[in-house]
């Protein structure tokens, strides 16, 4: 797995880079700010991006929302050490696959970052527990039963797979249909809940109870 590190911390980036390398993983590249995290995640197409919050510039939500909008294949989580309730639920709204903090023990980091690998959102513990919440006063406030219900079938599948956080040509192999035909769909999806984006999609197909396992 090819992974790109982006933190204004070098001797922090530099510490993370060894460890994954001794993980076996394949650090591509290391960006200092949003603006080089984007630049870099177009050249080098890592697979995974760990991706702090506090940065120069742009920061790691706002770099992470412009690289899933053009990358949505590449896997970004947050790396921090802020806990705030709010840097948590904006990071998931970017299309953020998960939220650590850098106070992780290593054997745990070590787990996570393995269920990273396998597809997995993480989490530090104790902040999944925050983030239920905010969806839970999400789907209160979102839920519009008209639109709801004029989804297709197959778009409902669709939300299933997006909230899991799979790529157009996992979800094509899953629902055994065509990436273009994912593309389309999803840009039905798009038309009928007035969203923007791929990761707003995702936030309001968690905020709305759609998962692999719980379809709604």
């Amino acid at each position: 797995m090819k992974v790109l590190l982006a933190d204004d911390h070098v001797l922090f980036r530099a510490g993370l880079a060894s460890l994954l390398k001794a993980w076996g993983l394949q650090v591509v590249g290391q960006a200092g700010n949003g603006e080089e995290a984007i630049t870099n995640a177009r050249e080098l197409k890592p697979d995974l991006i760990f991706m702090d919050i506090k940065m120069p510039g742009l920061n790691g939500i706002e770099a992470t929302r412009a690289i899933k909008a053009q990358f949505p294949e590449i896997k970004v989580v947050i790396l921090t050490v802020s806990d705030d309730e709010e840097d948590l639920f904006e990071a998931i709204k970017s299309g953020a696959e998960g939220y650590l903090l850098k106070n992780l023990k290593e054997e745990e980091f070590a787990d996570l970052v393995s269920r990273v690998g396998h597809g997995e959102p993480v989490m530090s513990p104790g902040l999944a527990k925050k983030l239920l919440k905010e969806f839970a006063r999400l789907k209160d406030e979102l839920r519009r039963p008209e639109i709801d219900a004029s989804l297709t079938e197959r778009e409902r599948e669709l939300l299933e797979q997006v909230a899991q956080g799979s790529t157009n040509k996992e979800i094509a192999a899953a629902l055994y249909i065509s990436e273009n035909t994912v593309s389309f769909h999803m840009k039905n999806i798009l038309s009928k809940l007035h969203l923007r984006n791929r990761a707003q999609v995702a936030t309001w197909a968690l905020g709305h109870g759609y998962s692999p396992t719980s379809p709604s």
